[in-house]
């Protein structure tokens, strides 16, 4: 199994293996009492079949202990539920908005990225949404999962213990690229994590008159190197290496047409997303992407510097 990075996972992983092993007892004992009456009550050795009236004694006992084993069980599975339903009142609050096929974190000073980043040892609650069909948001290491619904606020909330960075799924078919909705969290120190979230701030980011430096800062944190590559390589959307200044065959509204990659058209990429498909690759929506005029020229800087 895979190791706990939450103060969850020990609870979480004592009800499953309390389940397991009481599953495999069982498993074992009933398979093994099976072939033992196949073998000793077999037609062949007992040409008159008994007459059994009943056995109170026996079905009180196996009325009494399988109650007694899933009421144990229960109880397992509601202090989990119960510690993971009550968020701590000091946990900060991160919104996770779902849509096919990418995550979306939104902080609260307004920040967005397609991964997502929290300190270790603070509680964080996610509060998740969904723009379009039901997804579910699942962090294996941290042991917690919890669908994404359309016109539902759903949460879930954790606190990360080991730093590191961890696997994000989606764990509800979704659509065809239902298998790349996949998102990553880094669990940073304390004093990291502060360094970290003070320059999520578009205005400290762009300034200081280096914008091809905060272009390529902006394109990390939010996330766009997770589709595009910078080095030519193929992803599932086009290379930003050499993208600036090039024709590029596109399809508007099912019709083809070629446009030149340029300042303008970088700037309505990033604010219309889905305004343009690019020929030989799949239509993948790109999460919008709220970024300020200043923000917009320091990326565009960045993919001119990309030769």
């Amino acid at each position: 199994m895979l190791s706990g990075a939450s103060s969850f996972a020990s609870l979480v992983d004592d009800a499953f293996f309390f389940i397991l092993i009481i599953s495999i007892i069982f498993f074992v004992g009933i398979v093994a009492t099976m072939l033992f009456f196949v073998v000793r009550y077999h037609h062949t050795r007992n040409k008159k079949v008994a007459n059994i009236e009943g056995n109170l004694t026996l079905e009180i006992v196996w009325t009494v202990i399988p109650t007694l084993l899933v009421m144990g069980m229960f109880y397992y599975g509601f202090i989990g539920y119960d510690t993971m339903r009550n968020v701590p009142d000091d946990a900060m609050e991160i919104t996770v908005t779902g849509r096919k096929w990418s995550w979306t974190f939104t902080y609260e000073n307004g920040f967005q990225a397609t991964t997502l980043t929290v300190p270790k040892g603070r509680a964080v609650k996610a509060n998740i949404e969904s723009e379009d069909v039901i997804h579910s948001f699942y962090i294996p290491a941290f042991r917690v999962k919890q669908d994404a619904v359309p016109g539902r606020d759903t949460y879930l909330w954790f606190r990360a213990t080991e730093t590191g960075t961890f696997d994000i799924l989606c764990t509800e078919f979704c659509g065809d690229r239902h298998a790349y909705m996949l998102s990553t969290v880094e669990v940073m120190s304390e004093s990291d994590y502060n360094t970290w979230y003070a320059g999520t701030s578009g205005e400290q980011i762009t300034e200081g008159g280096d914008l091809s430096a905060a272009g390529e800062k902006l394109v990390t944190l939010k996330g766009c190197i997770a589709c595009h590559s910078i080095d030519g390589s193929p992803r599932i959307s086009p290379s930003f290496k050499g993208l600036y200044g090039k024709m590029e065959t596109v399809y508007t509204d099912g019709k083809e047409r070629q446009v030149l990659i340029d300042d303008a058209y970088i700037a309505k990429s990033i604010k219309e997303p889905a305004a343009d498909k690019v020929k030989g690759f799949e239509n993948i929506p790109m999460p919008p992407q709220p970024l300020s005029d200043d923000e917009i020229k320091a990326i565009t800087e960045y993919l001119k510097s990309i030769k």
